[in-house]
């Protein structure tokens, strides 16, 4: 089963942790070789960013690539007080909740009958349209991708205020339970407040 098989490759994974600024940041070394940060709120147990680095054809290191949090253009993860240096173009982030995938597109002002969001089991993503041609984007949710598991229509739905679309996808009970049984996982990890995790772990 597809679950268990991600299940094991985060079990065997070497893991080294660092808590800082009240976050759980945790960096993790698969057999492939591929690396995978994630940072958790030690308040709200929250995911706030998951990254991947992973080999290059020839073996060697790649550029990190974010899944979940905010980034700018130029890949550096950032505040929210900073981005309002792009305050005219759409942006695009993943903020996930307990219960929910959620992304956020900022900037987008058009009222809510404008939008569209569909979901394409057959290709494997989401999609927002608006009726105004103002806005398109094809999007994957790939913690389901890794587990094999349905993309359902029914668990999709979105909001709008504040000029900002929010999209949410329910969780299956498969990656909850998983989740859960993760970070209970991460809480025994000996972690040290000093250090950086962004390294290959020996």
């Amino acid at each position: 089963m597809a679950v268990q098989h991600w299940a094991d490759a985060l079990r065997k994974a070497k893991k080294t942790a660092l808590i800082s600024d009240g976050k759980r940041k945790v960096h993790y070394l698969f057999e492939d070789g591929n690396e995978m940060t994630e940072e958790y709120d030690l308040k709200t147990d929250e995911l706030v960013l998951r990254k991947w680095r992973h080999k290059t054809t020839f073996g060697g290191q790649g550029q990190w690539t974010w899944e979940v949090g905010e980034t700018t253009p130029n890949g550096i993860n950032v505040t929210s007080d900073l981005i309002k240096e792009n305050s005219s173009n759409p942006l695009f982030m993943r903020k996930d909740t307990k219960t929910s995938f959620q992304w956020r597109i900022r900037n987008i002002p058009y009222p809510i009958e404008v939008y569209s969001v569909s979901a394409e089991p057959m290709e494997r993503c989401c999609v927002i349209r608006t009726s105004n041609k103002k806005y398109y984007k094809k999007f994957s949710i790939p913690d389901l991708d890794r587990c094999q598991l349905p993309l359902e229509s029914a668990a999709l739905s979105f909001t709008h205020a504040n000029n900002t679309l929010i999209i949410s996808y329910k969780k299956p009970k498969e990656i909850l339970t998983l989740e859960q049984e993760l970070l209970g996982e991460l809480k025994k990890l000996k972690g040290t407040s000093e250090g950086d995790i962004d390294c290959k772990t020996q």
